[in-house]
């Protein structure tokens, strides 16, 4: 659970980056439109998976100015019970600044996720394997953080893997597997590419999964969380791959045409109604 503060650089990183001078790296942006959202990975699953119709249970430690986040759950009809405060700390903080090409920087300041060891199972994940529960190992940009050889044991046990494209190729260095490699040791491994669409490598086969055309290209925060909501809620429904990733696919391309991570509103017939426009077939939510 994280509070977003998200400012908008009208222009474009790479005029203003020298790779050349990347060793003494000093540059400012100015960014004259600034708002604060609700996010985080938890928050903006949840939020997609209930749109989705789902009963999604966060799991998260947040710090003493949580109160407002919790109030909008409690609007939405999110349970809580399973989120512990942790006294004098901060909910995790994105500080995000985008540019015209939507490429993003991000500073995040963990605040009580460094307590997350407090809330039984929450980023635990040798809890999950232990008891034979499926889960997903979802890395995204705390990759860094581990090793190869940690990476590689997190993946084996693992049920599922989802990273986008640079990910995966940092997983493939830091671990010295190929993608079929990797893709042997789970269910299904998958790859977001952005506007071009995802890859799911599963059982031998490799699934090319379209993106459907946006309404509007307006913020690409939580456009993975958003993915990953309809990846999960067609895993539950015992879809096959084809069907979850164009699900999944398709509530990516709606976040991206508003701001934020939990500003688009659809029901879930009007979710139905889009799938069968852009991909021609029909699902049950």
């Amino acid at each position: 659970m994280a509070y977003d503060t998200i400012m908008v650089f009208k222009d474009r990183f790479k005029n203003h980056i020298l790779p050349e001078q990347i060793h003494i790296l000093n540059v400012a942006f100015l960014v004259p439109e600034m708002r604060r959202e609700y996010g985080g990975c938890a928050g903006n699953i949840a939020y997609n998976l209930h749109l989705l119709g789902g009963q999604p249970l966060i799991m998260a430690t947040v710090g003493d100015d949580f109160a407002p986040y919790s109030t909008r759950l409690q609007n939405l009809g999110l349970a809580q019970t399973h989120i512990r405060q942790v006294p004098d700390s901060f909910t995790g903080q994105a500080f995000i600044t985008t540019d015209l090409d939507d490429n993003q920087i991000t500073a995040f300041h963990p605040g009580a996720m460094g307590h997350s060891h407090l809330n039984s199972v929450a980023m635990a994940q040798l809890e999950f394997a232990d008891q034979n529960i499926p889960f997903v190992f979802d890395p995204g940009q705390g990759m860094p953080m581990f090793s190869g050889p940690e990476l590689l044991r997190m993946v084996e046990q693992a049920t599922y893997v989802t990273v986008n494209d640079y990910e995966a190729k940092l997983l493939q260095d830091k671990t010295g597997k190929t993608l079929k490699q990797i893709a042997d040791r789970v269910k299904a491994l998958i790859i977001t590419l952005g506007s071009d669409g995802s890859l799911i490598h599963a059982g031998g086969k490799e699934y090319a999964i379209p993106t459907p055309k946006p309404a509007a290209i307006v913020d690409p925060t939580g456009c993975g969380d958003a993915y990953r909501a309809g990846l999960l809620y067609g895993i539950q429904a015992g879809w096959d791959w084809e069907t979850a990733g164009r699900l999944a696919s398709l509530m990516g391309a709606l976040k991206i045409a508003s701001r934020g991570g939990q500003n688009h509103r659809y029901t879930r017939a009007e979710l139905a109604a889009l799938y069968q426009h852009h991909f021609g077939s029909r699902i049950t939510l």
